[in-house]
């Protein structure tokens, strides 16, 4: 079994919930998180930005002004057969890319044992 966590746009959640659910993998966990990527930008071009009138209202204006600002974003957390990883990855792409800065990362971790609460049921039978 694996684990794939992903921290994703927060306007994507609905289509990413719908697209999963219907490639059959509808058990996941969502929840609202804060963090921040490694934006960077060229002193020379945030220089030229400034002098040109001004900081636009985008990723680039955002990187001037807030350094440091954490950003909302959704992670996504499933637990899969090693064998639906790449098909849940691929969803997970193809639901959330817009090609541009911030659409997110994808981890994928092993998962050594799983339990089910109520009774004790080991791995594959706990969910």
């Amino acid at each position: 079994m694996k684990e794939i966590m992903a921290v994703l746009r927060p306007q994507k959640v609905n289509a990413t919930k719908t697209a999963l659910a219907e490639a059959g993998f509808p058990s996941l966990t969502c929840q609202s998180v804060l963090g921040r990527g490694k934006k960077f930008l060229d002193p020379a071009i945030a220089a030229g930005i400034v002098e040109a009138g001004g900081l636009p209202d985008n990723a680039i204006g955002e990187t001037l002004t807030e350094p440091t600002r954490f950003i909302s974003k959704r992670m996504f957390t499933l637990i899969v057969e090693d064998e639906d990883v790449s098909k849940v990855v691929e969803i997970l792409f193809k639901t959330n890319r817009t090609n541009t800065p911030g659409d997110g990362r994808i981890f994928v971790m092993p998962v050594g044992e799983s339990y089910r609460v109520r009774n004790g049921e080991p791995a594959a039978e706990a969910y």
